[in-house]
């Protein structure tokens, strides 16, 4: 492992990641999942330490924070800056406002935390999606239930995704999701 991974899980740690149930077991084994789901597709590794942190400041789908947002300077410097941006967008996100439209050249992310919305760079937007399929398709390839109940939709959202997905992502989203 390396010492970015080994310093951002001593962190996940401390703050209690090995105790919160997930499904497959905690949320660290979840995260530690999603961040080899995005090194399996080739991301860069300052989106892999994003996916291992990317619950830190909980998420419109998973409320519970590990770390306040008063705390952000404290994953800054274990994942760096680009790492903790991802995580922030992901953490903040809206979905019910922000997905319908994300697929769209342009389209807003609405912060949660802030109420603003603002347009995320190309990168960054390709980021968010990567984390996103990589989040849902652990969930999908522990709970056959989940899969069954939300699988469609996930498909739906990652179909409108697409341009932003990289080939791998698309192919796993396809091979799990689809009926």
């Amino acid at each position: 492992m390396q010492t970015s991974t080994l310093r951002v899980t001593a962190l996940l740690k401390e703050c209690g990641a090995e105790a919160v149930p997930h499904p497959g077991g905690t949320l660290l084994a979840h995260l530690d999942r999603v961040r080899a789901r995005l090194a399996l597709w080739g991301a860069r590794s300052d989106l892999q330490l994003a996916g291992l942190s990317h619950a830190a400041y909980g998420t419109d789908g998973f409320p519970e924070a590990l770390l306040p947002l008063g705390r952000r300077p404290e994953l800054v410097e274990a994942v760096g800056a680009e790492a903790e941006a991802i995580v922030y967008a992901y953490g903040s996100c809206d979905r019910a406002a922000t997905y319908p439209r994300f697929g769209d050249p342009g389209s807003a992310l609405h912060d949660r935390f802030t109420g603003t919305a603002h347009t995320p760079s190309t990168r960054l937007r390709r980021d968010f999606a990567e984390l996103s399929a990589a989040n849902e398709l652990d969930l999908a390839r522990r709970d056959p239930a989940f899969r069954a109940r939300y699988g469609p939709g996930l498909l739906t959202l990652f179909t409108r995704f697409r341009p932003l997905l990289s080939e791998p992502a698309w192919d796993d989203c396809r091979a799990v999701l689809s009926p």
